[in-house]
This record gives structure tokens, sequence and C-alpha cells, in this order.
């Protein structure tokens, strides 16, 4: 008999094993992804008071303008990123960790950690 049911509740179970090891402070926060089936979603989080520094979708209108050649929601993903990495710096954070949310480090993930990582932002 298999010990998880569905895929939402081996992405939580992985979900947790990451977060037992990823938390982010004030000059360090945390990179929070949510990927949806349509958007996705990022999240700059200062765990130790619990507040969100910064945050960007794709349904932002700034994200069409960033999207350069990408093309369907890996190119979204990574102007998210961009964006992202811009308005922490306009808060004065050049680092953080990055928080995949239990998801593979693999297509709009990744393309959303590179677009931080070229819009400035340290992982």
């Amino acid at each position: 008999m298999a010990r998880y049911k569905t895929k939402e509740e081996k992405r939580r179970v992985r979900r947790y094993r990451i977060r037992k090891k990823v938390a982010g402070q004030a000059q360090r926060p945390r990179i929070s992804v949510y990927r949806s089936l349509n958007n996705i979603y990022a999240q700059l989080i200062d765990d130790v008071t619990g507040v969100t520094l910064a945050f960007a979708d794709d349904r932002l209108p700034e994200i069409a303008t960033k999207m350069g050649e990408g093309k369907g929601k890996v190119g979204r993903a990574k102007a998210v990123g961009i964006v992202l990495a811009e308005r922490a710096k306009a808060l004065g954070i050049k680092q953080a960790c990055f928080d995949r949310g239990g998801y593979l480090y693999h297509g709009r993930v990744k393309a959303l950690a590179e677009g931080a990582r070229e819009g400035g932002l340290e992982f």
C-alpha cells in the first residue's frame, strides 16, 4: 500500500522537509514560490517577524514588458523573478535563500530563480 496517496500530499511532505532547513531573516529573506496551473507567485518573507517584504506574480502589468524572448509560462516566470529582484533591491536586499515550495527545480521554478539572479539577487 502506498504511503502517500496523491501528488499534493507528496508535495506537502517535500515542502515541510525543505522548510525545516530554510529560514529567512531580515538581511537574507526567504523567496517562497507557489505555482498554480496558470500563474506563478513569489514572495520575500522574513520568518523571524513573519512579514512579507515584497511580492511578485505574473498578473502584474510590468511582467509583459520584462518577458523579452521567453514565451508562455516559463517566460512569465522569469519576468516574475526579475521584478521580485528589482523590488528587493529597492528595499536594500542583496541576498536571499530560495524555497522551491516542494516543486521540482525545473521549468517555471527554475526560470523564476534564474530571473531573480539576473535581477541581482544572490542565493
